[in-house]
Formats: structure tokens, sequence, C-alpha cells
């Protein structure tokens, strides 16, 4: 990892520290830096993109691969002052700072895995999610290459190919009909799962064949996918099959800081993504696992402008209480010339 630091340059702590180096930590704090603010970044250097050859969607970087766009978001924000930190993140403890006159400043304690923990007056956590994929030979290892999941990344390169769906999952379904719009040839594998009469009746007025029976593996060859297998032996040939994975957040370390979740389990967060822990901020994957790698982007420079609006009302609390102090620390003003002088024009 280029232009990164093993520890902390700034031992008197940082406004903020972000967890995660992805598009999202990284656009948060670059816009930090360049509000003046003392940031950090610990990445663990594993993005959930790392698969992809190249990403898509991306207004000015469409078709750049994932690994790249890091870098160059790497030493810009290292370019305004920002510590990259290689590492991750065990815990973060939360603790309130309180003065003389009741003024409560939150602060963390950003523990590193086997290493210093860095003082923090913020946190944004960019954690992202892993996808877990079924357990279907070939699935993880074409992962990213010939076996993709989101249209909107993928879609347009593999259009006008035979595609396969399999039916891993309750959005399978959504996913096939979906797909038809980049190719008119797309088979759908329910493998386990039982389809209804509605289901099977939208299926095919969208021109979606169905191919029953349990997936038995993705035939590869020559180091390209060549078609799904089926348990009783047919192959259907495929020239690229879409997965609807299972998206689990890596989250943990909002979990630690007590962050509310709605009853699905879903992280609750407000529209900057504040989440319920005070001066806690979560974006990306992480906080709305639907989020592209631009979308994920754009969260992070939303939370970053709140967050630091939140530091100037923390600071303008604190210099208020101060004015004050000061002015009830004054000497009362000296009383006016007229009031010292003798009638005879002579001071008394």
């Amino acid at each position: 990892m280029s232009d990164t630091k093993n520890v902390a340059s700034n031992d008197s702590g940082y406004d903020v520290v972000v967890v995660g180096g992805g598009a999202a930590g990284l656009s948060a704090a670059l816009v930090l830096a360049r509000a003046r603010r003392r940031v950090a970044v610990v990445d663990a250097g594993s993005p959930r993109n790392a698969p992809a050859a190249h990403m898509q969607g991306f207004l000015s970087r469409d078709g750049m691969p994932p690994a790249a766009l890091l870098e160059v978001g790497r030493a810009e924000a290292a370019g305004y002052g920002v510590d990259v930190i290689e590492g991750r993140v065990d815990h973060i403890d939360h603790i309130d700072h309180i003065d003389d006159v009741d003024h409560i400043e939150h602060g963390f304690q950003v523990h590193l895995a086997g290493g210093p923990a860095l003082p923090a007056r913020r946190v944004v956590v960019a954690t992202g999610l892993r996808d877990e994929l079924p357990d279907i030979p070939g699935v993880r290892e074409r992962w990213g290459r010939d076996v993709l999941h989101c249209p909107y990344c993928h879609g347009y390169e593999v259009g006008d190919e035979p595609i396969g769906v399999l039916g891993t999952h309750p959005e399978g379904v959504r996913h096939a009909m979906l797909l038809r719009q980049w190719s008119a040839d797309i088979v759908f594998f329910p493998h386990t799962m039982d389809l209804t009469g509605d289901e099977r009746e939208r299926l095919a007025a969208r021109g979606v064949r169905v191919v029953d029976g349990p997936v038995k593996r993705l035939v590869v060859d020559d180091d390209r996918l060549r078609g799904v297998e089926l348990a009783e032996g047919s192959v259907v040939p495929r020239g690229a099959v879409f997965v609807f994975p299972r998206m689990v957040p890596h989250d943990d370390l909002l979990t630690g800081l007590g962050c509310a979740r709605d009853e699905s389990g879903q992280l609750i967060t407000d529209p900057s993504g504040r989440t319920s822990a005070p001066g806690v901020w979560a974006v990306g994957n992480v906080a709305d696992r639907r989020a592209q790698v631009i979308t994920a982007a754009g969260m992070a420079s939303a939370a970053a402008i709140a967050v630091n609006h939140d530091l100037v009302e923390e600071e303008i609390a604190r210099d208020v209480e101060k004015h004050r102090g000061a002015d009830a620390a004054s000497p009362a003003f000296p009383r006016p010339l007229a009031d010292v002088v003798a009638p005879g024009g002579h001071a008394g």
C-alpha cells in the first residue's frame, strides 16, 4: 500500500478517524482534510470488489480497475495530510469528556489490532460488507470474473451473451427478469427453490427460460465459464452466471458502539450517515448493502460535511463558554474621568 504510515503521526490525536479505506472511507477523509481537520484512515486492505478487474458507472472512472482507484484516492488523501494506516481496528471505546462547566465533548479511543489506540473526536465507519456465496463448485472461483452480481456493474459487458441466473436467493427471480434487459437469452435455474405459479408466469412472460433441477457445478474450461451442470448430468451452455449473494455488513464495531437497528436488523442512520451513537457515522456498504462505488463515495462526502459541522458546533459551544468566563473574570471598566476629577480641575 503506497503513501501510508504504520503508526499515527499525530500524537495529540485526530479530529476524525475513518475506519475503512475504500471509496467511501477515502472520500470522507478527503473532504474532512480539505476542511483542515486532522484525519487518519485505518485500512485492512481487503476491499469487497477486489476480485473484479474493472468497475463501471463511476463518472470519469468508468472501466478503471478498483485497485487503481484506491491507489489514486490514497495519494490524494495523503496529499492533504491524511495519515493512512495499514491495520485493522479491533474495537472502539466511546469516552465523553466533561469540563468544569458541564460541557460534554465526545471522544473515542480507536484500538488497532496488535497496535496503539488512536484518540479521535469523531469516528466514521466505512468497513463495507462481505458477500456470502452459495456452496456450488465454481461460483467462488469465478466470482467477479464471469460469475457476477450487479447488472448495472457488469450487465453491459456481458450483453447479448447466454446468461444464467442461480436461484439461491429470494431475489433471484427478480434478478433474472431484470437481466432480460441486457440479453434475450436468460435461463433461470431455481436450484432448490420452489417457484410459485405466479413467478413462473412472470418469468415466461418476460422471456426467461426456467431449467428445473439442482445445480451440481459450474463448468469451466480453458479458464472460461462454459455452462451450468445439473445434478442429473446435463449441461446448459452459459457465458456468464449471475448470483445474488447474501450480503453481510462488517458492522461489529457499530454493534460494540451500541448503534441502533430497525426490526430487520438494518443499521439506522439519518440522511448524513449519523448513527444513534453520538459522534459516530456509518457510510458505504456497511450502512447500505446496495450502494455502488459511486454511491458510497457520495454518501461519504455528505457524511464528512455533517461531521465537520458537528465539530464546529462543539467548538462554538466551547468558545462561548470561554468567552463568558473571560468576561466574568475581567476587571470593572475604569470610571469616567469626570467622576475622578475634583471641582477645581485637579485630580482628587
